[in-house]
Formats: structure tokens, sequence, C-alpha cells
């Protein structure tokens, strides 16, 4: 059974993000390696021709998409391309532009449903523009939180991934003056279990353990900066301790990562946003994840946004894409094996049929 699983290709719904970033530049560039194919089958959700403007608007070559109709059979060893859309969409690329958000949210919505009928089996989203993609449908500040709406109705960690270094936040996409009142020690003993279940379901480490970055300069200076640390972050470290999770802290952010201390975890819990995601970016820029642990399902992204300065010169860096590829295609088959290894094992022991039962009694 794990064989199969090992050797399984994964079918990845793919969302192009804002059509006029550089999310179908990176999209195309990452599928010209048919080397890939070997590990997934992507299935892109856009407009045929929109795309093929689009790849002759930027001079990519050496590429096709396999263009397959709603309900048709995809390749198993080409990139797959359903419309989702029929209309006629004017070229705007790198521009922000009301049809650049209209579309993105089409392209996932399309993607998403697919993913609810597993129709795919995970799913990577390219890079959407937060202010253009706000309409009735979408009224969210990002992805991590539209999917977490769509999937499970919860609050999900957004995680951070590159080689050895994850790093999550335990507030997303806030502005810095709702920080401070968003902090709970609840909020945080919930992203430290959801971070310990990812680590384990996900990533396959089976005792991880997590370090927590400090909300206030200095986590506080025992209340000389802010009570804080001392008040909610600590109280909720030592529960989590308690409770058997290897948590420690509070660190200082500031001099966290300068001292290599992040090595000796498995990952680190941010306070907000720019805390984690600064040095993450730093460190691992272009080859970066943003992984959606919490949810039911499997969902990465690259870690940079629509780059419409970058949009339509062909010098967009396809790396990022291709890692969210590579790691959406890992977390979605540790996940198999995960549940494999935690079924109750009694529930799976082989069923004798009556007929051997009698033959066993009459012998």
């Amino acid at each position: 059974m794990r064989n199969e699983m090992k050797s399984k290709k994964v079918r990845l719904g793919i969302s192009v993000g804002d059509v006029n970033g550089i999310g179908l530049e990176v999209v195309m560039k990452a599928f010209s390696d048919s080397r890939i194919f070997d590990l997934c089958t992507p299935v892109v959700y856009a407009s045929s021709s929109y795309a093929m403007a689009y790849q002759k608007e930027v001079g990519i070559k050496n590429f096709r998409f396999n263009f397959v109709k709603p309900d048709a059979k995809i390749a198993s060893n080409r990139a797959n391309l359903i419309n989702c859309w029929d209309e006629e969409v004017n070229l705007s690329v790198g521009e922000e532009t009301k049809d650049g958000g209209t579309y993105a949210l089409k392209s996932l919505s399309a993607a998403v449903e697919a993913l609810k009928k597993g129709e795919v089996d995970a799913l990577v989203t390219a890079p959407i523009n937060k202010h253009n993609i706000q309409s009735e449908e979408f009224n969210f500040p990002g992805h991590t939180e539209y999917l977490a709406k769509e999937f499970d109705g919860g609050d999900a960690l957004m995680f951070m991934v590159a080689d050895s270094l994850r790093i999550g936040v335990v507030t997303g996409h806030i502005s810095i003056a709702e920080v401070a009142s968003a902090i709970s020690e609840e909020k945080i003993l919930k992203k430290v279990a959801q971070m310990e279940m990812s680590l384990k379901r996900d990533f396959k480490i089976r005792k991880p353990k997590i370090a927590v970055l400090g909300l206030n300069p200095h986590s506080g200076d025992k209340g000389v900066i802010g009570k804080e640390d001392e008040e909610v972050v600590a109280p909720a470290i030592k529960k989590a301790f308690d409770e058997g999770k290897l948590v420690y802290g509070p660190y200082s952010a500031d001099s966290f990562f300068a001292s290599d201390t992040f090595l000796q975890f498995d990952a680190v819990l941010a306070m907000y946003h720019d805390q984690g995601l600064i040095p993450f970016k730093t460190m691992s820029f272009n080859r970066g994840v943003n992984f959606t642990a919490g949810l039911s399902v499997v969902r990465t992204s690259p870690d940079h946004g629509t780059a419409y300065d970058l949009a339509g010169k062909n010098e967009a860096q396809e790396s990022s894409f291709r890692e969210a590829v590579y790691t959406a295609c890992k977390v979605f088959k540790n996940r198999m094996e995960y549940a494999l290894l935690n079924q109750n094992p009694l529930k799976t022991q082989p069923v004798v049929s009556k007929k051997w039962q009698t033959k066993s009694k009459k012998s």
C-alpha cells in the first residue's frame, strides 16, 4: 500500500491568480520541464484563448497546454487547462485592473469546486491582488481566510516552509494596530496545536519541537515593555508544554534568527505577519512556500505576489511556484500515509468470509 502511495501521481488543481500578474508565466515555466509530470498531473483553471494571448505577449516558447473540455479526460503527462470562462478578456499584463481580480476569482472558484468534488487532490494557487479581487463573493484579506471558510469554516494557520525552515503566525492579514488585542492564550494554544499536528501529519516529524516568539521587543523585558508576553504568551507556552508538547519561549524576535537559534527547532510560531515573514523571505525568497495548515485539504502557494513590475517581461522566476508544486505533492502523500498508519487496527482487520468459517468448522 505504501509503495502505491509513493508512486501515485497527484492531481493538482491550479488557480492562475491575477491574470495580469506573473501567475500564468510561472505556471508555464514550471511545467515546461516534462520531468515534473512523473510526480503530478496539473489541471489549470483559466481560459485557453487568454492563456495563448498571454503566452505570446510574454514570449514564452517551447510550451503548450493540453486544452481539455470540462468533464473530459485529462492527460497524465501534460499540463492540462480547463476553460472556466469563455468571454474575451483584455490583455493588460503588468497592470492592476478590475478584470485582473474578476478572473482571478473565477479561476480560484473553479479550482476550489474541483477540489471539493474530488476531481483534483490538492490545490496550488498563484498570487492574487488582495485589492482588486474584493467583491461580494470574495470579502477576505487573502487566500488563507477564503479557503478556511470554503472548507472548514475555522481559523487556518499560515505556515511558511522552505526545507527545514518553517514559520507560522498567530495573527495573519490584520493591521499592526489590531495585533495585540487579537492575541490571546486560547489563540496561541490553537495555533500551537495546528502547527504540531501539521508537523506530524504533513512533514512526518514524530515529536516536533516548536519555538514561540514574543510579541514585544525583548519579549517585554519582564513587563517593562508591555505585559502581553508575561501575562498571555508565556502562560500559553507553559500550558502547551504541560500538555506534552515540546514548546519553548517566548524568544526575543530581534535576535532569534540572527543567532541561528531557530536551527534547534522544527518550526517557529511568530505573533504577527511581518515578524515571521520578514526573516522567512530574507532567508528563502524564490524558494519558499506558503502552506495553509489546519485545513482538511492541501493548499500551497509561492511566497511572492503578483509582481506587476515583472509581468510581461519574461523575467519572473518560477522556482517558488515549482517548490509549491513539490510541497503540495509531498504533503498530500504524507497525509495519505499518516491516515493509513493511524487507522483503527480493529477496523482494518481482514474479514473472514462465512464460507471459510464453515469449512474451518467442518475440518
